[in-house]
């Protein structure tokens, strides 16, 4: 069965979006994002969806979650839960031969998904965002392990300085 991963970054003080977008330029995360979801499904929220220009990312299937809006387009399905999104996109991994999936938001979202989590890819941005108006739960890291972790000074095209960290969950007790 396809691991349930979530992927995200977030300000020091929990602060993932402003305004229906990121608060920060983040250039070398994209590209970290892109190379660690290319081929597999994406569980979102129809926000999120609507955030990078309501067209689905380049090579990885979408099932967007909407209470309202059936979007019909190429590449997305449209559910009206996690639960649901989650059935999809684990049978959609099946079919296509991958063993991942991932959540990549927005605020509810992540916060339905984080108790049913596998793993978590979180880039930490090294930055407290005063204004943000979404945010990630807070993890207890009780329940997940740091299993690799990286520095990134700010590049050319990002706006703040990251620690790169991935985290799996401990094995019940």
């Amino acid at each position: 069965m396809a691991l349930i991963s979530i992927v995200l970054a977030v300000s020091t003080n929990g602060v993932i979006g402003r305004d229906g977008d990121m608060p920060w330029k983040l250039s070398t995360d994209l590209k970290r994002f892109k190379a660690l979801t290319l081929g597999k499904p994406l569980v979102l929220g129809r926000k999120t969806f609507e955030s990078f220009g309501s067209r689905p990312l380049p090579g990885r299937p979408h099932v967007v979650i909407s209470r309202s809006a059936e979007i019909v387009m190429p590449m997305v399905e449209t559910v009206r839960s996690l639960e649901e999104g989650l059935e999809r996109a684990r049978e959609t991994a099946e079919d296509t031969g991958v063993d991942e999936i991932f959540v990549i938001g927005g605020g509810e979202i992540y916060r339905q998904a984080l108790q049913l989590a596998d793993r978590l890819y979180v880039t930490h941005v090294e930055v407290k965002i005063a204004n943000g108006d979404t945010f990630f739960p807070p993890v207890d890291l009780d329940m997940f392990d740091p299993v690799a972790e990286e520095r990134f000074p700010a590049g050319e095209r990002d706006s703040f300085p990251t620690r790169y960290v991935i985290y799996r969950r401990k094995p019940a007790s």
